[in-house]
C-alpha cells in the first residue's frame, strides 16, 4: 500500500493506494464515511488483487460543505488523470462521489454503499437514532475502532459535518447521472431503507441495487462481501450514453 498527499484549493488530500492499474480494467476510487477512513482499509485490499484501487479521505483543515468535497475529489481526478474509475462512497461519502461523478467523463460506475440521508431519517435525532440501532449490530467492534479518528475532528467538526449532509440531497446528483448507479447496503442497515435505495439505482441509467448481509458498515465484517459485486458491474458495464 502506497500513501500520497494531494494540496488542493479546499485542503489537503490522503490517498492511500493498493493494487496493479491493469489495461481495460477501471480504477476504483473510494470516499471514506464521516470523519473516518481506516475502517475501509482491508474492504480496499480486495479490490487490489483485480485492479488499482484508491481510498481518498477528505480535507480536515477548510469549509465544511459537501460540495466543496466533491470539488476536493474532481480536482484529485483531474491532477491524477486515472482514466475510467468506479468512484464509490459509504455512508456520508456516497453524497460527495455522487456530486463528484456528476458530468465526469472518467467515472464509469458510481458506487453508492450504505447511502444517506434516507428522507426518513433527514432530522439529527432521527440520523442519530438511527445510527445507535444500526451500532448495535455492527460486528468486531467497529465503533469502538473508528473513536480516536473522530476524536482527531472533534465535535465541533463533527457537528458542522452533519448539518451539512443533512442538507445535502443526494437524489439530485444522483438522478443527474449518465452512467449507472451500483448501489449496495446492508439487510439490517437502519440508516437507509430498501425501497429508498433501489429508487436511487433506477434513478440512474442501467442502476443496480445490491442488498448484502449485514448493518450499515456490512463489509468490515466480511471485506469480500463487495468485491465481486463492484467487479461485475465493471465487466458488465453498458456502454456510455452519448453527451446530450
Amino acid at each position: 500500500m502506497t500513501t500520497t498527499y494531494h494540496n488542493g484549493p479546499f485542503g489537503r488530500l490522503r490517498c492511500r493506494s493498493i493494487g496493479t492499474a491493469r489495461p481495460g480494467v477501471p480504477q476504483v476510487v473510494v470516499v471514506p464515511g464521516l470523519s473516518v477512513a481506516d475502517y475501509l482499509l482491508t474492504g480496499l485490499a480486495g479490490f487490489g488483487r483485480w485492479t488499482r484501487a484508491h481510498l481518498l479521505e477528505l480535507p480536515r483543515s477548510g469549509g465544511v460543505d459537501v460540495t466543496r468535497f466533491a470539488d476536493a475529489v474532481a480536482g484529485w481526478l483531474d491532477t491524477y488523470a486515472l482514466g475510467p474509475v468506479v468512484l464509490g462512497g459509504h455512508s456520508s461519502g456516497t453524497q460527495v462521489a455522487a456530486a463528484a461523478s456528476a458530468g465526469r467523463d472518467d467515472v464509469v460506475v458510481a458506487l453508492l454503499v450504505g447511502p444517506i440521508v434516507d428522507p426518513a431519517r433527514r432530522s439529527a435525532f432521527r440520523l442519530g437514532v438511527g445510527w445507535l440501532r444500526d451500532g448495535r449490530q455492527e460486528r468486531g467492534g467497529l465503533i469502538r475502532s473508528q473513536g480516536p479518528e473522530w476524536a482527531r475532528s472533534g465535535p465541533v467538526r463533527i457537528a458542522r459535518l452533519i448539518r451539512s449532509h443533512l442538507a445535502f440531497r443526494i437524489e439530485e446528483p444522483v438522478g443527474a447521472l449518465r452512467v449507472p448507479a451500483l448501489v449496495l447496503r446492508g439487510s439490517e442497515d437502519r440508516l437507509s431503507r430498501a425501497g429508498w435505495c433501489r429508487r436511487l439505482a433506477a434513478s440512474t441509467p442501467g442502476g443496480r441495487y445490491v442488498e448484502l448481509p449485514g448493518a450499515h458498515s456490512f463489509f468490515w465484517d466480511d471485506p469480500e462481501t463487495w468485491v465481486e459485486v463492484v467487479r461485475d458491474a465493471c465487466s458488465s458495464r453498458s456502454p456510455r450514453p452519448a453527451a446530450g
